[in-house]
């Protein structure tokens, strides 16, 4: 993802609403409408839609991703509420930016997608495996195996050559933070290959622990007790949490520093064989390690999952402030970028997912889930680019007095928190034997003219690329440090 400056907005530019969006977590329909309320305010940035627009494409200063995760946001807003009004621009999107080769890497976004990007637009069409999304016609890529695309070519990746392995943050070479092994793309590699694990897996005879009721806790078992499931997926998750783990991406209980155990840091460099962190805490690595575990837990039973899960859990309190969610690496200070406003979308996201795969975790995010609800809904109060007393402000900490700002990522943002508010009685995800609907292609996002490490074909690399993409890494981890620096210390 790139990291670009939000621009100051001007208290003239910006006016204060009186109200905000009301929102009664008691009541549904009071859930429902706060959130038909802030996806209505969200979609006034999305031009795909429109005549002569491109779908799938959010205008700037927004990238290609960030659209993939707003029409998983959607499909979020479908899956709670049962409104189906944003379910054709969600399909027509999705079917428009699949790329030759069906895994989310078209052509035209090679000088900007990293392996994080790509996973963002797989994230969205697994959810829509999952939760039943109506499927495309029959001559249009399915959800699952869209997904399966997208796992399949990072997995191709998958870059031994320095550090032992690990994804590389960048897809091709040429781009600014090829040589940045980040946590964003391995945590989500692992997320996917879980989900992929669990949805090819589940047994019909799982009996009273099927997920599609509800997501109940039993483990789908042969009938000699071991987990079903593509063993691949499951083996290639433990492999990306073993390599997070082992290179300090994940905080051991011993290493140094006063992180608690199981603090998820940024990323690390090729050029020092990844001997050193940038330790950075930011919301959404969390959120996708969590749900990634939890859901392993479910698919195999195995202790060790719970253990992880209840760590990174404990964690992420420094998340949280008087139970109200915030962004800390930028949101005290008030540096925030486009990108790291809508971070705390997706943690919400993960973290509601998270306790249909282990339900005892439910109790523990709710307290949690209702503050932050309750004060992102306060900050919906601001009249700003053509939206009346619904703009959505960052600061959810702030409670009423909104502050200031405004765009896509803060909208997504609070409708994500208020729908977690209505996780507990959703129908759990389902998988290929518990009511799954999607169909999929194991080799899926592998052929055609892509290389054996999964890319795009590119035009020849020069020597002036090389030396560019080795000064926009630079400039990078100088403005990424600039921007965290109280992290670090």
């Amino acid at each position: 993802m790139r990291f670009r400056s939000v621009l100051a907005l001007s208290a003239a530019l910006v006016l204060r609403s009186a109200t905000s969006i009301e929102l009664d977590l008691s009541d549904p329909s009071s859930i429902t409408s706060a959130a038909s309320n802030i996806a209505h305010g969200m979609m006034t940035w999305y031009t795909g839609n429109q005549t002569g627009q491109i779908p799938g494409i959010l205008p700037p200063p927004y990238y290609w991703w960030e659209a993939g995760a707003m029409f998983g946001t959607l499909i979020d807003y479908w899956y709670y509420t049962g409104d189906s009004a944003y379910n054709d621009v969600v399909e027509e999107a999705l079917l428009f930016q699949v790329g030759p080769e069906a895994n989310y890497m078209p052509p035209n976004q090679s000088k900007n997608e990293g392996n994080d990007d790509q996973a963002f637009w797989g994230f969205t069409v697994m959810a829509a495996a999952e939760y039943k999304f109506p499927n495309p016609p029959p001559d249009q890529p399915q959800w699952l195996a869209l997904a399966q695309g997208v796992w399949n070519s990072q997995q191709l990746r998958w870059d031994r050559t320095t550090c032992s392995g690990g994804l590389r943050w960048q897809i091709y070479p040429t781009n600014n933070g090829y040589d940045y092994k980040h946590t964003p793309s391995n945590a989500a590699f692992m997320n996917l290959g879980a989900r992929l694990y669990a949805y090819t897996g589940m047994s019909q005879s799982c009996g009273g622990g099927c997920l599609e009721g509800g997501g109940h806790r039993h483990i789908a078992q042969d009938t000699n007790h071991h987990p079903i499931g593509n063993e691949t997926y499951a083996e290639w998750t433990v492999k990306a949490w073993d390599w997070m783990y082992d290179h300090g991406l994940i905080k051991t209980p011993d290493s140094p520093g006063s992180a608690r155990p199981y603090s998820v840091f940024d990323g690390t460099y090729s050029t020092t064989n990844c001997t050193d962190l940038i330790p950075i805490q930011w919301t959404y690595n969390a959120g996708m390690l969590l749900n990634a575990a939890a859901v392993m837990w479910n698919a195999t039973g195995d202790p060790i999952w719970e253990e992880r899960v209840n760590g990174l859990w404990a964690s992420s309190i420094v998340f949280f402030k008087d139970n109200v969610m915030w962004e800390v690496a930028c949101e005290p200070r008030g540096n925030c970028n486009t990108d790291q406003l809508s971070f705390k979308a997706y943690f919400s996201r993960f973290m509601a997912a998270s306790t249909k795969w282990m339900p005892q975790l439910y109790n523990e995010f709710q307290p949690f889930f209702a503050a932050s609800a309750q004060q992102a809904a306060k900050q919906c109060s601001g009249d700003a680019a053509g939206l009346v007393g619904n703009a959505c402000g960052f600061r959810w900490t702030q409670g009423s007095r909104y502050d200031g700002t405004y765009g896509f990522g803060q909208q997504m943002g609070a409708m994500e928190v208020i729908l977690a508010n209505m996780i507990e009685p959703s129908v759990g995800p389902v998988t290929a034997k518990t009511g799954g609907i999607s169909k999929g292609d194991p080799s899926a996002g592998t052929g055609g003219d892509y290389g054996e490490d999964g890319s795009a074909p590119l035009q020849p690399i020069t020597l002036g690329d090389k030396a560019g993409a080795s000064i926009l890494t630079a400039v990078f981890v100088v403005a990424m440090l600039g921007g965290a620096w109280w992290m670090i210390l």
